[in-house]
C-alpha cells in the first residue's frame, strides 16, 4: 500500500497546480502504525513533487495506545510537527462504553510523553453527551484536558448512526437515545469552560489557543483546495470533487496501471454555494458575502426575509463583508445553513 501511495503522489503532482502546501495530514485510520521507513518514503515523495515550507503544518492522527516513547521519537525525527490524539474521554467507564482500546491513564500519559519528546502542537479529541454521563463528569474531562496544557481541543457530540454498534444497541433498547437538551447543555459547558480558559471557539467543534488553529481543517471549512491520497480519499480543486475507490486491492491495481482510481464529480454553482454555507458558517470567520454573490447573485434578495428572521431571533449577524453565527446560532448551525441552501 505504501508503494501505491507513493505512486499516486507522483500521478497527482499537478492537481494543486504547484501551490505550496500549507498542511499535510496523515489520517483516515491508524497512520501511527506506519514504520519509520514507510513514513520516510512517503515524506520523500511528497517533497519530491510538492513544495513545503518550515511553516507547513504536518499532522498525524493517533490513538493513545499507539504513541509509545519510541514511536514519538520516530515521528519527531521524520518531520511530524503536530499530533491529533483520539483521547475521547479521561473517564474509564466512558472509554469502555465507546469500545476504545486505551485506558484513561494511557490517554493522559501519552500527551505528557509527547510534550516531553518535544511536541508543542497537540490537539486532543473528546466526546460528549454520552448516555449515563452527567455534567460533573464532563466538567472533569474538560478540566483534565486543560491541565495537560494542550493548545487545541476538538469536542464532538456522540452521534448514533444506523447499522453501527450503537445503532444496533439503540434498536434493541440496550442504550438510551441521545437527549438533545442534555447535549446542548453539555455543549454550553464546553464553550464556557474553554473560552473562559483563553481558548478561541473558532469552529463549532474546535477550540484553540491563539496561533494554533488547525491549518488543514480551516482550509477545508473555508472552501480551499486539497488533495487526498489513498483508497477512499477525497480531493477538491475548486471546480470538482474527486473520490478514490475504497477497495484496497482495486486501488493498488489501478495505481500500478498508471491510472488515478477516482470518480470525478463536477460541482454546479448551487452545490458549491451549499457546501460553502455549510462549512464556513461553522467558523468564527463566517461566510463571505462576495463569495456567496459570485455563486448566486440573487441570494440576498431571495433570502432577505429569512435572514431578517434569523437576525431577529439572535441567530446571525452580519456586516458589509460577512455573515456570522451568534453564540445562540452556533447551537443550530447545520439547520441555519440548510434553511439557506439554494434549492
Amino acid at each position: 500500500m505504501v508503494k501505491a501511495i507513493c505512486q499516486e503522489i507522483a500521478l497527482q503532482k499537478d492537481y494543486l497546480q504547484n501551490k505550496t502546501l500549507q498542511s499535510v495530514y496523515f489520517g483516515g485510520g491508524t497512520p501511527s502504525l506506519l514504520s519509520k521507513q514507510d513514513l520516510e518514503k512517503i515524506f520523500e515523495q511528497i517533497q519530491r513533487f510538492f513544495a513545503l515550507t518550515p511553516q507547513t503544518e504536518i499532522t498525524l492522527e493517533a490513538n493513545p495506545d499507539d504513541l509509545t516513547l519510541e514511536k514519538l521519537h520516530i515521528l519527531r525525527k521524520v518531520g511530524i510537527n503536530r499530533l491529533s490524539i483520539g483521547v475521547q474521554s479521561f473517564h474509564q467507564p466512558h472509554l469502555i462504553f465507546l469500545h476504545r482500546s486505551h485506558t484513561a491513564l494511557q490517554a493522559e500519559n501519552c500527551v505528557k510523553i509527547a510534550q516531553d519528546v518535544g511536541f508543542s502542537n497537540i490537539t486532543i479529541d473528546l466526546i460528549y453527551a454520552i448516555p449515563a454521563e452527567n455534567h460533573h463528569i464532563w466538567e472533569q474531562d474538560l478540566q483534565k484536558a486543560l491541565s495537560l496544557n494542550v493548545p487545541h481541543i476538538s469536542a464532538y457530540c456522540l452521534t448514533i448512526e444506523p447499522r453501527t454498534v450503537f445503532g444496533k444497541k439503540l434498536e434493541k433498547r440496550k442504550m438510551q437515545p441521545i437527549d438533545e437538551t442534555f447535549a446542548r447543555e453539555q455543549m454550553q459547558i464546553l464553550i464556557s469552560t474553554l473560552t473562559s480558559a483563553g481558548f478561541e471557539h473558532y469552529e463549532i467543534s474546535n477550540f484553540a489557543r491563539k496561533g494554533f488553529y488547525s491549518k488543514h481543517n480551516s482550509n477545508y471549512w473555508l472552501g480551499g483546495e486539497y488533495l487526498g491520497i489513498g483508497a477512499s480519499a477525497h480531493s477538491y480543486n475548486g471546480e470538482s470533487r474527486q473520490y478514490n475507490i475504497a477497495d484496497n486491492k482495486s486501488y493498488i491495481a489501478e495505481i500500478f496501471a498508471g491510472k488515478i482510481p477516482a470518480t470525478i464529480e463536477q460541482l454546479s454553482p448551487k452545490e458549491k454555494l451549499n457546501e460553502y454555507l455549510l462549512t464556513s458558517l461553522r467558523t468564527q470567520w463566517g461566510a463571505e458575502k462576495s463569495r456567496i454573490q459570485a455563486l448566486e447573485p440573487n441570494f440576498f434578495r431571495e433570502n432577505r426575509d429569512l435572514l431578517q428572521r434569523f437576525e431577529k431571533q439572535n441567530l446571525i449577524f452580519w456586516n458589509d463583508e460577512r455573515i456570522y453565527l451568534t453564540h445562540e446560532g452556533k447551537f443550530f448551525a447545520d439547520q441555519i445553513a440548510a434553511d439557506l441552501f439554494w434549492v
